[in-house]
C-alpha cells in the first residue's frame, strides 16, 4: 500500500470480518505467524502488517511515531475496506489507541498486547525489586543506544522467558537478517526513543470498549498487571486479560492461551 512517505507493505488471509494485527518495534508481520492462523480458522479475514521501516515496508520516513503509525492503519483498514479490530504489540498497542479515536467509524475494536500506550517513568526502586523488569531495562537503552542486533537479540531471549516458539531459531535467524539491513536498526532506536504521549493522550478519547492482553512475566514493567489495570483505567471502558507465564511476547509464546482471551472479544466487537 502506497503513502505519502512509502510504502507499507501487508498480506490478507481468510474471509469474514476484518482484523488488523500490528506487531511492536524491531519485529515484522511474522510475529503474529501462529495467532493469525487460529484467526483464520475461526472465520476472520486477517490482515498482518509491517510497520513503516519494518519487514517489507520501506525506510526513509519522515518521523516514525505511534501516530504516524495509527495513520498508516487507518488508511491500510480504509484501503481493505473495513470497519476492523485492530490488535496492536507494544508500540502499535499506541498506535491502536490513537486510531480507534481519531477514526471510530472504521476501528470496531481494540486490543493491545503489552502495549506502551502511557508515558513511563524512569523507575530505579522497580528496576532493583524486580531483577527481570532490570535486566530487560538496560538491555532495551542499550540495543537503542548502541543501535545493536545483538543487544537486540539478547533483549528478546529475556522477553520470551522460559519456552520459546517451535521455529525460535529459524525465526530470529530471519529477523536478524532484516534488522541488518541498512537504516533498520536507526528506525528501532528512533521509535524507542519516542514517548507514548499522544497515545495517552487519546485513551480518554476510545469510544469502544478495549481488551488489553499483557504477560504476568513481561519484563518491560516491573508491575505489568498495573500497567495494564492503569491502561484500562484510563479509558472509557475495557478489560484486562493476564497471560500466565508470558513475557512480552504472549502472541508468540501462547498463542492459544492468547486467541483464548481474543476470540470473545472478537466475537462481540464484530457482531452484526
Amino acid at each position: 500500500m502506497e503513502r505519502e512517505g512509502g510504502r507499507i507493505a501487508y498480506e490478507v488471509e481468510g474471509e469474514g470480518p476484518l482484523v488488523v494485527l500490528a506487531h511492536g518495534m524491531g519485529d515484522s508481520r511474522r510475529a503474529y505467524r501462529f495467532l493469525a492462523s487460529r484467526l483464520v480458522a475461526e472465520g476472520y479475514r486477517v490482515a498482518s502488517v509491517d510497520l513503516r521501516g519494518h519487514g517489507d515496508s520501506t525506510i526513509g520516513w519522515p518521523s516514525y511515531t505511534r501516530t504516524d503509525t495509527a495513520g498508516d492503519l487507518v488508511a491500510l483498514i480504509r484501503h481493505l475496506g473495513g470497519p476492523a479490530v485492530i490488535v496492536g504489540h507494544s508500540f502499535a498497542g499506541g498506535s491502536a489507541t490513537i486510531a480507534a479515536a481519531d477514526a471510530p467509524e472504521l476501528v470496531s475494536g481494540i486490543v493491545e498486547i503489552g502495549p506502551f500506550t502511557r508515558a513511563q517513568k524512569f523507575d530505579i526502586g522497580g528496576m532493583i525489586r524486580n531483577r527481570r523488569h532490570g535486566k530487560g531495562m538496560l538491555l532495551l537503552l542499550a540495543a537503542g543506544a548502541f543501535r545493536g542486533v545483538g543487544m537486540w537479540k539478547r533483549y528478546l531471549d529475556h522477553a520470551y522467558p522460559g519456552e520459546k516458539p517451535k521455529d525460535w531459531s529459524t525465526y530470529l535467524g530471519t529477523l536478524e537478517t532484516e534488522l541488518r539491513r541498512p537504516g533498520r536498526m536507526a528506525v528501532v532506536a528512533k521509535m524507542g526513543m519516542n514517548p507514548p504521549t499522544d497515545a495517552g493522550a487519546k485513551l480518554p478519547e476510545v469510544p469502544v470498549p478495549a481488551l488489553v492482553v499483557m504477560g504476568e512475566l513481561d519484563p518491560d514493567w516491573a508491575d505489568p498487571k498495573a500497567e495494564a489495570d492503569g491502561i484500562v483505567a484510563a479509558l472509557p471502558a475495557g478489560s484486562v486479560a493476564m497471560i500466565p507465564g508470558a513475557g512480552h511476547y504472549p502472541h508468540g509464546q501462547f498463542p492459544d492461551r492468547v486467541a483464548e482471551v481474543l476470540l470473545p472479544y472478537l466475537a462481540e466487537r464484530t457482531r452484526g
